[in-house]
């Protein structure tokens, strides 16, 4: 006798409710909707977050110094670890602009890559702390001005605890020096980071004026020309002189791996090279010591020191085809000027008549193509000043171009050349109408 079994529900159709296939799938979990920057879970302590990107980046821009100098010290008797590394905290505040006191005299003057080297660094870490306590594209200034001042005050910290390892048992450096100066540069780097990283800089971008925009724009591109065009001329003088550039550096007889470490620390100093070319194609030129001018119409310097980077030296004013160089800056500018009208026709659209674009407004190229100008000046002369410095008292308490000569012949040359170079390209390219 079978067991009585109740009755199933059944649906239309004939099929019973338990025919119905079961899903045995775990139930859907809620997911919460993502807050606006980021997730607490990944956010750390602001002072935590700061204190190891200064830090790392610290690390990262001081182990290049020590393997250079490491190099050249390497063929000496007397050298000790902890006086390379001594010797290599020097040289990396040195590379922060911070003088370093020696018995000849202060040395101020900067290898420029490692300065360009330790801003990259600050600005890493400007993005690495901003991400740290979730302020990724959270258009917050304050969040990127804490995080870039919190940066900041870590960097100082090291910096003066650098400072004082140094004064222990070498030369003497100004602690206030280091502490101002490290706060100052870790800052400003870590803020352009900083900024990008929580969106300010879109939102700052798409404040400012079309012209403004256009204009620093311009003014950048001809001034990056410019600096592009000056390390090139460096290059081929140091080349041409690259003899004598071998003979100073065999003159070290430090072996080996000590020519080495020379040949790194001028590749260093390349950039200011750079910018000291530039100045010389602009008009202003340099000085290599106090009484000393380099200038495309004088050149008047006395003994120099056995530095290969001056073995580019020019020997004489410019004479023959030489004179071209002088037509440089120009043309720096008017390539600027002419790719400043390509955007702003390409932006302009097409024009009323047809398919083609319209012609931008005078305005429209005239006011950035002038704003051009300054924009690069100040560049240039930012350039030119941290590219100077003592290398001693004396005669070489004066090296590299004057700033503000430098930045007020860019402002004019470069504004002249964009202007010419804006204006050829909207008649040039203009179409008749049809």
């Amino acid at each position: 006798m079978s067991p009585v079994t109740p009755d199933r529900p059944s649906r239309p159709g004939g099929v019973s409710a338990d025919d119905r296939p079961v899903d045995r799938a775990a139930p859907a979990r809620r997911v919460p909707a993502p807050r606006a920057g980021g997730s607490p879970r990944g956010r750390a302590p602001l002072p935590v977050a700061a204190g190891v990107a200064a830090c790392w980046a610290a690390l990262t821009s001081y182990l290049p110094v020590a393997i250079v100098l490491g190099l050249v010290q390497l063929g000496t008797d007397s050298t000790t670890l902890t006086g390379t590394l001594r010797t290599a905290l020097a040289g990396w505040l040195l590379g922060h602009r911070v003088p370093i006191q020696t018995e000849s005299g202060p040395l101020g003057l900067a290898p420029l890559a490692l300065t360009v080297l330790a801003l990259w660094r600050l600005t890493r870490a400007g993005v690495h702390v901003s991400r740290a306590i979730g302020a990724r594209d959270t258009h917050s200034p304050r969040r990127a001005l804490l995080a870039a001042g919190a940066v900041g005050i870590a960097y100082a910290l090291l910096g003066v605890l650098a400072a004082v390892l140094v004064g222990s048992g070498g030369p003497e450096v100004s602690l206030t020096r280091a502490g101002a100066t490290f706060a100052v540069v870790g800052a400003l780097a870590a803020l352009v980071g900083a900024v990008r990283i929580t969106a300010v800089t879109r939102l700052i971008v798409t404040r400012l004026p079309g012209v403004v925009r256009d204009g620093v724009r311009t003014g950048l591109v001809a001034g990056l020309l410019l600096l592009g065009a000056g390390a090139g001329a460096a290059g081929l003088a140091v080349a041409t002189g690259g003899g004598d550039a071998a003979d100073m550096i065999g003159a070290y007889r430090t072996g080996v791996a000590g020519q080495a470490g020379i040949t790194l620390i001028s590749v260093a100093y390349a950039p200011n090279a750079a910018v000291w070319s530039a100045s010389y194609l602009l008009g202003p030129g340099f000085a290599v010591g106090t009484d000393t001018a380099v200038r495309t119409s004088e050149v008047s310097v006395g003994a120099l020191p056995a530095v290969p980077l001056l073995a580019g030296l020019p020997r004489g004013p410019v004479d023959g085809f030489g004179t071209l160089l002088l037509a440089v800056p120009v043309l720096a500018g008017m390539v600027a000027g002419w790719l400043l009208a390509r955007r702003v026709a390409r932006l302009a659209g097409p024009g009323r008549a047809g398919p083609e674009r319209a012609a931008p407004r005078w305005a429209d190229l005239l006011a950035p193509a002038a704003l051009a100008g300054p924009v690069a000046g100040m560049v240039l002369g930012a350039a030119a000043a941290v590219s100077s410095g003592p290398l001693g008292a004396g005669r070489l308490a004066q090296v590299g171009p004057v700033s503000w000569q430098v930045g007020a012949v860019a402002a004019g040359v470069i504004a002249a050349g964009a202007l010419l170079g804006a204006a050829a390209t909207r008649v040039l390219t203009r179409r008749p109408a049809q």
